[in-house]
């Protein structure tokens, strides 16, 4: 009953509560972390052990992991990072067939995913609304931009005089220009989704995004909002989606009106938000693939206004070499 965490960088958070779950049912199961730099990574320090593995470029990445998982017993793979995803998923086959389970959905999703196009698509035809996209000849002031492939709000830009606008924006074709959600009207969520073994919808908790730093929230507060009844009419069931999606929702503050901005199907850096306040995604993760349980709907088991306020902590490393 193993667990790996990969490219644990930061996530002491998840690493833990992932400890905690898995020690209520064996208390000799462990929690292991990799990175390509695990002495520099506070989230392996966390884990009972840890593993330096290549980068994920490096044609001998799985060969590694694999000798990973078959040595310290380890079953279930858990990804963290964007770009693990969709080597993952084309190797969850292979692997399962070894009986190491990598928890990412199917590699038809996972490709949508980290298409912002296609993931704009996906929400249409699932009756959620998007923002526009405009070409590059005829737009509308104030605009967003966002590469199609991009993560952590690397190279966005909000444009609100034509003046902003460069060559670089109009000449990289990863570049979207994007209709404006207005923050005045619209406050922006991070909803943490759960899908069950058969790809069902079991649990939404909507995240604020209060705060942010580098991407990740910082302050964020629970909320039991409309987007919740949005979701289960829309997205109750997604072919090919396992564990944990992190979506990005826009919700009017007045009429209720949703806009769908996109989907991460891993876990996101705010998720110990949804844990704390009782979303217990990794003790549904050990119940479905390690005890053969299915899960009930979990869509109000939480608690609702739940203010987290992340702080820096520390953890020292006696020794350090490099």
């Amino acid at each position: 009953m193993n667990i790996l965490i990969t490219s644990a960088g930061r996530r002491v958070s998840l690493v833990r509560a992932f400890q905690k779950e898995l020690n209520k049912v064996n208390y000799k199961a462990k929690v292991f972390a990799a990175d390509a730099n695990p002495v520099a990574s506070s989230a392996c320090h966390a884990a009972d052990d840890f593993f330096k593995v290549p980068r994920l470029d490096d044609p001998t990445y799985f060969e590694v992991l694999e000798s990973i998982c078959t040595q310290n017993n380890i079953t279930l793979v858990i990804p963290t990072i964007d770009t693990e995803l969709l080597p993952l998923s084309n190797k969850k086959k292979e692997f399962l067939e070894k009986g190491i389970l990598f928890l990412v959905s199917d590699h038809k999703l996972v490709e949508k995913c980290r298409d912002k196009r296609q993931i704009h698509d996906f929400f249409e035809e699932n009756g959620v609304h998007i923002a526009k996209e405009y070409s590059k000849d005829n737009f509308e002031i104030p605009l967003f931009i966002k590469p199609v492939d991009g993560s952590r709000s690397v190279d966005t830009y909000l444009i609100t005089d034509k003046s902003q606008l460069t060559d670089y924006h109009f000449q990289n074709e990863k570049l979207m220009f994007l209709e404006y959600i207005d923050h005045d009207q619209y406050e922006e969520y991070t909803c943490d989704m759960y899908y069950d073994r058969e790809h069902k919808l079991k649990c939404v908790v909507p995240r604020k995004r209060i705060e942010v730093r580098d991407g990740e929230v910082n302050k964020g507060l629970t909320s039991r909002n409309e987007i919740i009844p949005y979701l289960r009419e829309r997205l109750s069931f997604i072919e090919g989606a396992v564990g944990c999606l992190t979506a990005q929702f826009f919700l009017h503050k007045t009429n209720g009106k949703v806009y769908g901005i996109e989907i991460n199907p891993r876990f996101g850096g705010g998720y110990p938000l949804s844990y704390r306040a009782g979303a217990n995604f990794p003790a549904w993760i050990i119940a479905e693939y390690f005890k053969q349980s299915p899960i009930d709907d979990h869509f109000s088991d939480w608690e609702d206004q739940l203010l987290m306020l992340r702080y820096d902590d520390e953890i020292l490393v006696h020794g350090y070499k490099g």
